[in-house]
């Protein structure tokens, strides 16, 4: 037996486009529940997958490895927190506020969503937020509510002193918090989920659709569509506006906030940012979030040194620069991770990486003409850039070359298998 009966049943249970985050990584993770199960080979493993609901769940944990962290994209929640009064006010008390969280991994952003209205002013009684995902363990971490240093990111930790208890090994979440999170398990591609049609006036679904195939993405869409309001807003990943544009979403127009609503509704008035500021957050493509990451989207996370076009190591300082601009970006620093890039090209040869950099910048502030133009120079420097790959693709993809946009994911997926990716 081969690989494809496992990579079949993953697209089946939670629509898993294996081509996209590459086969090596569940080919790891059959390895590893061979080895946990001391399956004589795959069609012994397969056997037992089958017979057992425990082991389906314990190969799809193998797969998706969550990473993420409190108020990740911040100004998505400062978006939310304006127009969520907006909202309210509409209902004039008629109902809570409903807030989904899909998926939901392990509870910081739901979480996040109940801290953010709360800071914004809002009685706790006036919100309701549901947390959904598909991994029960990940439900289970998020109902303990007990978290490490690497669930607090950036420099603005305020929250945690505002929300969390310290204890020896961590912080846990007052109970007041924790009270308006309701989490479960659960599954997008779930049919029971049209019992919610209409329930939500915020949905989160951030860095999911980007890694299925687009018949499920459409399938995925359309429950989430569903599942809003007919004035709901949509919160998604940087990387699928591309995707909603396609299917009848337009964002709201707030910088940075990733909000869609239905194309035929009016849209809500732009709310004002309250400190005045406008602020731009580049976020970085994640690691491995809650949903199965694509390989070819990990290597810009983390600032990793970029190689010049004649495959020489970058020098101690152009790695201090490149690490700053990972630094800035993950801060919501888009105007200095903008400097950086411009201050890394004035002193070093060009690099793919920077040029990647300013393309996503350019892309999250919906500056379309110039990301392709970024994206391409960082192709041109490195033809296999992966994470260029895949947002040219989107990018391409949105203008209607779906077969120029094909080509580059082919290419992408080519570039996540290569050796020492």
């Amino acid at each position: 037996m081969n690989e494809q009966h496992f990579f079949n049943f993953l697209r089946e249970r939670i629509g898993l486009d294996v081509d996209s985050v590459g086969a090596p990584m569940v080919e790891r993770a059959l390895r590893q529940r061979c080895s946990a199960l001391q399956a004589n080979g795959l069609d012994d493993y397969w056997l037992r997958l089958q017979q057992s609901h425990d082991e389906q769940q314990a190969l799809i944990e193998a797969v998706i490895v969550p990473e993420t962290w409190f108020f990740r994209y911040p100004d998505s929640f400062t978006a939310l927190a304006s127009l969520a009064h907006k909202r309210l006010a509409e209902l004039a008390g008629a109902r809570p506020l409903r807030l989904l969280s899909l998926p939901c991994s392990t509870g910081e952003e739901p979480y996040s969503l109940a801290m953010a209205l709360i800071d914004a002013g809002m009685a706790p009684p006036s919100f309701l937020i549901d947390g959904m995902d598909i991994s029960p363990i990940s439900v289970t971490k998020a109902n303990q509510a007990t978290y490490g240093r690497n669930a607090f990111r950036g420099n603005n930790l305020g929250f945690r002193e505002r929300h969390f208890e310290a204890l020896e090994d961590g912080h846990r979440l007052h109970e007041r918090v924790r009270q308006r999170v309701s989490l479960q398990v659960g599954n997008v591609l779930d049919p029971a989920l049209a019992s919610r049609d209409g329930l939500y006036d915020f949905v989160f679904c951030r860095n999911l659709l980007i890694y299925f195939d687009v018949p499920t993405q459409q399938r995925v869409f359309e429950t989430l569509k569903r599942l809003l309001h007919p004035q709901g807003v949509l919160f998604i990943g940087p990387a699928e506006g591309s995707l909603l544009a396609r299917m009848g979403m337009r964002p709201l127009g707030i910088p940075q906030s990733f909000a869609y609503v239905r194309q035929e509704e009016t849209l809500p008035a732009l709310p004002s940012v309250a400190d005045g500021k406008s602020a731009r957050s580049v976020p970085v493509p994640p690691r491995i979030p809650s949903t199965p990451l694509p390989r070819p989207l990990r290597a810009a996370v983390a600032g990793a040194p970029a190689r010049s076009p004649q495959g020489e190591a970058s020098t101690g300082t152009e790695r201090e620069l490149l690490a700053n601009i990972a630094r800035c970006a993950n801060a919501g620093e888009s105007q200095q991770a903008r400097s950086e890039c411009q201050r890394y090209l004035r002193q070093f040869a060009p690099s793919a990486q920077v040029y990647y950099w300013l393309g996503l910048l350019s892309d999250t502030e919906g500056d379309a003409p110039q990301a392709l133009t970024h994206y391409r120079k960082a192709l041109y420097l490195q033809p296999q850039h992966p994470e260029a790959l895949v947002h040219l693709a989107a990018l391409l993809a949105a203008q209607g070359d779906l077969a120029g946009a094909r080509r580059l994911q082919d290419r992408a997926v080519r570039a996540g298998r290569e050796p020492g990716q």
